[in-house]
């Protein structure tokens, strides 16, 4: 955890003159008048530099985005540095953006809402820096914005679902279950001990070098394990799910992806190849990793619904289960969840694929979400800390 104040040095405030011709450059007709309370949402958590405007109903009225994806592609993995640079260089051009798009002046906002935890360290310091500079010339309410909660509350946007709601939050850098009872009213039930889903995806991905497969050189690693995994054979090899005997709802990662490893190693040897080349069988080893880790993911949420109806904390007719984070948009994993919901009589629900991953929408929303329910407004942002 980091204060503002001690993070200056690291992270320099954009100049207040650039601030003030960055509000100079809006000049929308004056008199033009909003119903609904207006939030601007900016997101800078991990790799993506992003902002919406979003209104009280839900109306999306314009954002942007930067990616960087194909920065750390190059590089096999995220640069801290190089990702905070990355936004450095893009969050004035994407806010500004995402203000033009929804024909809002920066006067006429309700609140500013920013990503203030979790996240990586360089890339959350530059989101807050900004905002605090704009909130402070445009003498706006601040909303620090935890990044789970904006994930979880994301499907109350495209749908109607009330509280409570089960919610699974599956990506590159989070992995877990919690009930959500109200706008800032979480009861975790499981989180991964290690490492997340998405990031052992990754890895095995890495391993394996789909980087280098004609098929797959332009995805993450995450998509080139689905999308090889459709020429694979699953049972090939019998990997077993983590955490069987365990009886809670938490999750493990890391054992799965040492295990496989090995196999990469043992295959490489019995096929004669150097590490860093595609193996023959790599098809069969992406579909026994999505499987394994389909069936531990699946297994760990069916115990979280059983234990949350028979405690009375979930309904049992109507229950709803809220899938998101960028490893939701799997849909094998996702064929898998709907089995066990199918099963449990409960409603299995994700988000549009671009609203699992990271975006401003769900941070602008959860700013909406916030100040309906009168939580978490600040008026004086001084001492604000971001932890990553």
């Amino acid at each position: 955890m980091l204060i503002l104040n001690k993070a200056a040095g690291l992270f320099p405030k954009p100049s207040k003159r650039k601030i003030y011709e960055f509000l100079r450059s809006f000049n929308f007709h004056p008199g033009k008048q909003f119903l609904h309370k207006l939030v601007l949402g900016i997101e800078t958590s991990c790799d993506d530099t992003a902002a919406a405007v979003v209104d009280e109903t839900g109306n999306v009225l314009g954002e942007a985005i930067h990616s960087q994806t194909e920065v750390h592609l190059k590089t096999g993995g995220i640069v801290p540095p190089v990702a905070q640079q990355l936004h450095r260089e893009n969050i004035q051009r994407i806010v500004q953006e995402a203000l033009s798009a929804s024909k809002v002046c920066p006067s006429e906002l309700s609140a500013i809402a920013t990503t203030i935890k979790p996240g990586l360290a360089l890339s959350l310091g530059v989101g807050l820096s900004f905002s605090l500079q704009l909130v402070n010339q445009l003498k706006k309410p601040f909303i620090p914005i935890h990044h789970m909660e904006a994930h979880a509350l994301t499907i109350r946007l495209t749908n109607k679902v009330e509280f409570p709601f089960l919610v699974l939050l599956i990506s590159g850098g989070h992995c877990l279950l919690a009930l959500v009872r109200g706008v800032s009213d979480f009861l975790l039930l499981g989180k991964s001990l290690d490492i997340a889903p998405g990031d052992m995806l990754d890895k095995v991905a890495r391993r394996l070098s789909l980087v280098k497969h004609p098929e797959c050189s332009t995805m993450s690693g995450g998509k080139a394990i689905e999308h090889l995994a459709k020429q694979g054979n699953k049972l090939h090899f019998d990997l077993k799910p983590p955490m069987q005997h365990a009886k809670n709802c938490d999750f493990s990662f890391t054992g799965l992806q040492h295990v496989v490893d090995k196999l990469i190693t043992q295959k490489e040897k019995e096929e004669g190849i150097e590490k860093g080349h595609i193996l023959s069988s790599a098809a069969d080893i992406a579909a026994a990793v999505q499987h394994t880790t389909a069936c531990h993911i699946a297994k760990r949420t069916h115990r979280a619904i059983l234990f949350c109806k028979q405690k009375g904390m979930l309904s049992q007719s109507n229950a709803v289960l809220v899938v998101s984070g960028g490893v939701a948009s799997n849909l094998y994993i996702r064929k898998a969840l709907e089995i066990v919901t199918n099963a449990t009589q409960c409603a299995l629900l994700c988000p549009p694929p671009r609203l699992c991953t990271d975006n401003g929408i769900m941070i602008a929303w959860n700013g909406v979400e916030r100040l309906r329910a009168g939580v978490g407004i600040l008026h004086d942002t001084e001492g604000i800390r971001y932890e990553p």
